[in-house]
């Protein structure tokens, strides 16, 4: 069965139309405004209706012909391009024929027929070289015969072909440019649901174990250091109510991370899960851009340290546009390095056009190359 692709539909095909019954079906793309035109076949027929019965029948069928090659043309919309191709050779055929028989009139008047046939059946690039080649050869004979009404006919064929098929050709350009935005839109729905899910993992993540932690220590403090105890619970509820308020910022898309700060929490979390922190006092100025993807490096890294790690020290250091951290923990097996932290976080830092690096041996090592 043959396919008709979308680059090779005909400009004036209508989907809707498939399925109707033949007339209705010819009625709604286009039909009704070249059933008009078509009885410009009549006019041959008028001039050669004194001729021979011979010459008169030749003249009716080619007439005939040509009419049903025109007006089928609105049936072959949904044809593949080729099949639509042989159509229009068949109408020039016809026409063709008629010019063979004598006395039939002018022949290259119906120059018209073949090229709004070819604006309606063939995308632009194609038409217009079709309703060129035939506007240009109808005028110029009809100039070499001393035919002033041909030439006229030959310009008429060329301006309202072009005006159809720059019409069409609009507007499937109009919904080209719709479907594209349709996708669009689709992608950005995508992109903006994988980024609250992205953000909320590192928040969520690094939040509750911090939360985790904390809660270890205050249960540990019970009845030995009650002061302390609440100490650690007052922090605990200060991090669930700053959790929420930045998952709330996440979904409307106004988290602020920055390296500094997410540093700074580091630091705080190892030492309180028993972990030494090594970690800079100052930092070089960077960009708003640079310090919020590094901030999510380290916070997805130290996520990592206190939940899996197992280490007693972890080190974070930034040089040269290069921030590490690193442990000395039991590191990552391999078929674990693809988990959902460091495969959002790797997208983060590929989005940025920057280089994410995990190494594990002896520890784990996490390099993020701006």
């Amino acid at each position: 069965m043959d396919t008709v692709t979308d680059e090779s539909l005909a400009p004036a095909y209508d989907p809707g139309a498939e399925g109707l019954p033949w007339y209705r079906r010819a009625l709604r793309q286009g039909a009704g405004y070249s059933a008009p035109s078509a009885l410009f076949v009549l006019v041959p027929i008028l001039f050669s209706w004194d001729a021979p019965p011979a010459t008169l029948a030749a003249v009716i069928f080619t007439s005939v012909l040509t009419g049903f090659f025109f007006l089928g043309t609105s049936l072959v919309m949904h044809w593949p391009e080729w099949k639509r191709w042989l159509w229009l050779l068949g109408l020039m055929g016809a026409i063709s024929l008629m010019a063979l028989v004598p006395d039939s009139g002018r022949p290259l008047y119906f120059a018209a027929y073949v090229t709004t046939s070819a604006a309606v059946l063939f995308v632009f690039r194609q038409s217009w070289i079709v309703i060129t080649v035939v506007s240009v050869f109808a005028a110029g004979l009809s100039a070499i015969m001393r035919d002033m009404f041909g030439v006229v006919m030959g310009a008429m064929a060329l301006a309202i072909a072009l005006s159809i098929a720059l019409g069409l050709e609009a507007e499937r350009t109009r919904r080209k440019l719709k479907v594209a935005e349709d996708r669009t839109a689709v992608l950005a729905v995508a992109a903006e649901r994988e980024r609250i899910s992205r953000d909320l993992h590192d928040i969520l993540g690094h939040s509750l174990t911090t939360i985790a932690v904390k809660a270890d220590l205050a249960e540990r403090l019970l009845g030995r250091d009650d002061d302390a105890a609440r100490g650690e619970v007052s922090e605990l509820a200060a991090i669930a109510r700053q959790a929420l308020a930045d998952v709330r910022a996440t979904t409307s898309g106004m988290r602020e991370v920055r390296l500094a700060t997410e540093i700074a929490s580091a630091r705080a979390v190892l030492e309180a899960s028993g972990v030494e922190a090594i970690a800079p006092t100052a930092l070089p100025v960077l960009d708003d851009a640079t310090s919020e993807l590094l901030g999510y490096a380290v916070r997805e890294a130290v996520t990592n340290v206190v939940r899996h790690a197992d280490a007693t020290r972890c080190t974070i250091t930034f040089d040269d546009g290069v921030l590490t951290v690193a442990d000395d923990g039991r590191g990552i097996p391999k078929d674990q390095q693809g988990g959902s932290g460091l495969s959002g976080l790797r997208r983060r830092v590929e989005d940025a056009g920057a280089t994410l690096t995990v190494a594990s041996g002896g520890g784990t090592r996490i390099e993020v190359s701006t």
